[in-house]
């Protein structure tokens, strides 16, 4: 059996390593070094570089397990465990020094999320929980809102790159929640904002046309958090993060019912 309080200590070390090096990188960062993968959907040397040490690093803690990363690397194939990499969520926050972006690590089993660690490099903060603990920020326990009213919510929202598919539930959500909710926000990093909800910041935030690697590590961190993560139809299909509703659990249904009336 693995122990997954051991197995994220070192997964938190990996991923503050990580973010000293991209933290270090964006001092003398090279635009003219960032490749477009296609429609404003960006990947620099940095992520790749990035991505090359952590899976280097973490296939010396379980060299059975597969992965399934942003950029490629490492194997994916019938293994018991799995990684999701995400070297650097918020690339294109990151290119323009703007914040926040961060080094997201999941490790899952054929069934389940058993790992994740998100480290917000802007803000030094690292958040991570294992299944069955707590969710913790720095090694502070931290809980999702009690916030009960759409009136009070904070909400982020995910404009993803495939534009064309995403463009009409956009427009949508804002006429739904602009003005019928607390506030509105585009933060440009889905895993630190699902980390964000957790420690009580937001009470959601709705997205689709993600990568799993984007969603894992915060999910996990989330749902220990006391919140609640589906897709748009209530369901699990949320982990492959192709539709992604995250909340403080209380106003989940309620958002659910937003989505449906599209």
């Amino acid at each position: 059996m693995l122990n997954l309080e051991m197995i994220t200590q070192k997964v938190r070390e990996i991923s503050i390593e990580t973010g000293r090096f991209l933290r270090e990188e964006r001092l003398n960062f090279k635009r003219e070094r960032v490749e477009e993968k296609r429609s404003h959907d960006y990947v620099s040397y940095v992520d790749k570089e990035s991505e090359r040490r952590i899976v280097a690093s973490l296939s010396a803690i379980l060299p059975e397990a597969g992965f399934i990363a942003e950029e490629g690397s490492g194997y994916h194939g019938d293994e018991e465990y799995c990684w999701l990499v995400d070297p650097l969520d918020g690339t294109t926050n990151y290119i323009h020094n703007n914040a926040p972006y961060c080094v997201s690590i999941a490790l899952r089993n054929k069934k389940e999320l058993l790992v994740g660690v998100v480290y917000e490099v802007c803000r030094d903060e690292c958040f991570w929980a294992w299944k069955g603990s707590k969710a913790y920020l720095n090694g502070d326990e931290i809980y999702v809102s009690d916030v009960s009213t759409m009136d009070s919510a904070f909400i982020a929202l995910g404009f993803p790159y495939n534009y064309k598919v995403y463009k009409p539930m956009a427009v949508h959500l804002i006429e739904e929640l602009y003005g019928n909710v607390g506030g509105l926000r585009l933060q440009g990093a889905a895993a630190a904002e699902l980390c964000y909800i957790a420690a009580g910041r937001f009470e959601a935030r709705i997205e689709s046309n993600l990568g799993p690697w984007d969603i894992a590590a915060g999910s996990l961190i989330l749902m220990q958090a006391g919140g609640r993560v589906t897709d748009f139809e209530g369901g699990d299909g949320f982990y492959s993060g192709n539709q992604v509703l995250a909340s403080n659990g209380i106003l989940h249904n309620e958002l659910l019912n937003v989505l449906k009336k599209r």
